[in-house]
């Protein structure tokens, strides 16, 4: 039985900094493709594209990183948050961010 203790929480921190990094590098890398001159709805779609293998590498690196913690009854609160964190955020933020970034866009140009 894991309980919410202080290491999850200290999880669950990390891990938002982790998805918060990851969008912002998302949303950097869309104005940098819209500085290039490249329309709304392809620089969304490239920055997907290219961005999702390193995120997806991050990840992964953390869920693989935490399992080692994840039979520790001290740290395993740490290794369920962190890991339920990124495969959760890889599959919702890494949609979700695109998804609002281009329907605001859109709302701001009309």
């Amino acid at each position: 039985n894991a309980f919410f203790t202080a290491t999850t929480m200290i999880g669950f921190i990390a891990g938002a900094g982790i998805v918060v990094r990851n969008s912002i590098i998302l949303v950097d890398f869309i104005e940098l493709r819209l500085k290039e001159g490249m329309p709304l709805d392809e620089a969304v779609i490239d920055a997907g594209a290219v961005r999702f293998r390193p995120m997806m590498l991050t990840a992964a690196a953390v869920v693989v990183g935490s399992s080692v913690i994840l039979f520790d009854p001290i740290f395993q609160g740490l290794a369920i948050a962190l890991m339920a964190g990124e495969i959760a955020s890889l599959l919702l933020s890494r949609v979700t961010v695109p998804v609002v970034y281009y329907v605001v866009r859109r709302r701001m140009a009309a």
